[in-house]
């Protein structure tokens, strides 16, 4: 619960409006359109939204909560990279005094930097790279290996799933150094989270910053519902996060008033005590072992899946996974993220009636909302089989669900 302690006021800027399912903005040159229905696709990209809505496949919603102005953000682009069936899906928590600010930069800065950098790569594996270029990706092939190394982790997959995790990293990488050189974005102690994926044809790709998460709606064996969580929530007391900081000289511990809240801290100052050990932006920590470099994930999409759920720690402080998955199964897929979020704003209210309900975002994404499942199967297998993912222990090492937990020595 609560991302930073050393927060100070709004900072500057607005806060983010949002669109409800009839609301009309001003466009082409002050001219007022009506957007009916739930459709909020963004007029000047087609297929991307970023407000309160849905498609045909996915549902999103967002509610500001009473600790100040709403710093989450959400974004559905679909045919991403001008792909058809390529979906991009992300959320992003600000904290600290332009966290909002931050996490729209994030949101609307790192997808083109992730589709610029899967170009790049394609360009170059298909040999029309120059001599920079060819310097770019030898040396990138090494990172991949190193992160490998030092992971023990093997890495699977066909070249389209390595290439993504390759620029999941870099895309990461310049995102974080776009921030630290923004003139009008005080990235100092503000920063923000993020878990973001690709879906093309049956490869999901899940790239995560910080403690927002994401949790899979699929069947069991015995056609039950349950729910899988895709990514760890990356805190300060997991043993190698912690590990990593505190030989960087930074300060894990929790405060007497929230023992269960674990903060970075500076070696020699009581600030600003960060609930994650992983963000874009601040970076009066980045020198201590605060990190922007994603866990990168992978996961085979079967005929089991049918949704996937992105949300802010909004909601999972107060939800369960299992909850979660219920509630968006239960609900019609039009507002079934609307749901969820006032589910947990209701619980909020029920468990910590003496707290500030924190702002809370969600992105559902359905995956068999056509035949495509059944059709791709067939004749658009990346990998020889199907990836199963247990249940995430809390207490397990992030290394476990993708690359990442040395990767840091690439920054």
């Amino acid at each position: 619960m609560g991302s930073c302690i050393s927060e100070v006021g709004d900072g500057a800027g607005g806060s983010q409006s949002l669109l409800t399912y009839s609301q009309e903005l001003n466009v082409d040159g002050g001219k007022r359109r009506r957007l009916k229905g739930s459709s909020t696709m963004d007029y000047k990209v087609p297929g991307r939204m970023f407000l309160n809505g849905s498609s045909e496949i996915a549902s999103m919603y967002c509610k500001q909560g009473k600790k100040g102005i709403n710093q989450d953000a959400m974004l559905v682009w679909e045919n991403f990279c001008s792909k058809e069936g390529t979906v991009f899906c992300g959320v992003f928590d600000g904290h600290g005094p332009y966290g909002h600010r931050v996490a729209k930069k994030v949101r609307d800065s790192f997808p083109l930097k992730l589709s610029a950098q899967w170009d790049l790569h394609r360009k170059n594996q298909d040999g029309f790279n120059d001599q920079n270029g060819a310097a770019t990706s030898h040396n990138s092939e090494e990172q991949i290996k190193l992160i490998d190394e030092n992971c023990n982790h093997e890495l699977d997959g066909t070249d389209t799933i390595l290439a993504l995790r390759e620029s999941f990293l870099k895309a990461s990488k310049i995102m974080d150094k776009e921030l630290k050189m923004h003139r009008d974005i005080d990235c100092f102690c503000s920063g923000t989270t993020a878990v973001t994926l690709i879906k093309q044809g049956l490869d999901l790709v899940v790239g995560n910053v910080g403690d927002s998460r994401a949790v899979l709606g699929t069947r069991d064996h015995e056609d039950s519902l349950i729910a899988v969580q895709l990514t760890v929530d990356l805190k300060p007391n997991l043993p190698k996060e912690e590990e990593r900081i505190r030989h960087r000289k930074g300060r894990v511990f929790s405060l007497k008033n929230e023992p269960d809240v674990a903060r970075v801290w500076l070696p020699n100052s009581d600030f600003p005590g960060l609930a994650m050990a992983r963000a874009f932006g601040d970076f009066c920590l980045k020198d201590v072992g605060l990190i922007s470099v994603p866990d990168v994930s992978y996961h085979r999409l079967t005929e089991k899946d049918e949704f996937v759920v992105l949300a802010t720690d909004g909601i999972w402080d107060v939800l369960s996974n299992e909850e979660v998955v219920e509630i968006v199964a239960s609900a019609p897929r039009s507002t079934a993220a609307r749901l969820l979020v006032e589910s947990a704003v209701l619980s909020w209210k029920a468990k910590f009636p003496f707290c500030k309900i924190d702002d809370c975002a969600a992105v559902c994404l359905f995956l068999n909302s056509n035949t495509e499942l059944n059709a791709e199967h067939t004749t658009d297998k990346l990998t020889p089989d199907a990836s199963t993912h247990p249940v995430v222990d809390q207490s397990s090492l992030p290394s476990e669900n993708g690359i990442g937990v040395e990767a840091e020595k690439l920054l």
